[in-house]
């Protein structure tokens, strides 16, 4: 942990979410080209372009079982755009990455400071909560999740951010040992 949170219950989930988000930015640091689009096995899910010189992610609903392998550039679109962008959209009204549904960038530059611009807002509306507005009820925008808390979203959005960091992290260990 970067320090020992005595404060607010809010400050202890803040502190949880950057001790989250801070490795996979660590981790993200020197990426190549190459390294971002790297398939390690046939049939990856990955981004491709799409109409009017877009990039696409792709995608299936529902989800194929089991899962596809994933590029590096695809857990940085899940991360930014399908998770917390959407989050965000959805509680505060506003993205990072002004990206929706499948797009994405194509570069790993690009993927970089549109995730830290995901991560920027989506920290900085839930730093607004405080700890009374944690207990908040997410509501009709989420469907079946209506009535989980603003607390719950930000543990789940801690999990992505672990589970999806920690493969991206294990992506550029198997491509640096190709």
């Amino acid at each position: 942990m970067q320090g020992v949170p005595t404060g607010s219950v809010s400050e202890i989930i803040l502190d949880g979410l950057d001790n989250a988000w801070n490795p996979l930015i660590e981790r993200l640091s020197g990426i190549s080209e190459s390294e971002y689009l790297w398939q390690p096995a046939s049939s990856c899910w990955t981004i491709r372009p799409g109409s009017g010189g877009t990039m696409v992610a792709d995608w299936a609903d529902p989800d194929p079982i089991p899962a596809p392998v994933t590029t590096i550039a695809w857990r940085c679109w899940h991360i930014a755009v399908d998770c917390l962008d959407s989050y965000s959209a959805r509680l505060f009204g506003t993205t990072g990455t002004g990206l929706t549904g499948l797009h994405w960038v194509g570069t790993s530059d690009d993927a970089q400071a549109s995730l830290a611009a995901a991560w920027a807002v989506f920290r900085a509306g839930a730093a607004s909560w405080g700890d009374d507005g944690l207990h908040g009820l997410l509501g009709p925008a989420w469907g079946p999740y209506a009535n989980h808390t603003n607390l719950a979203l930000a543990l789940h959005a801690q999990r992505e951010v672990i589970h999806h960091g920690a493969e991206i992290a294990l992506l550029r260990d198997l491509y640096a040992a190709r």
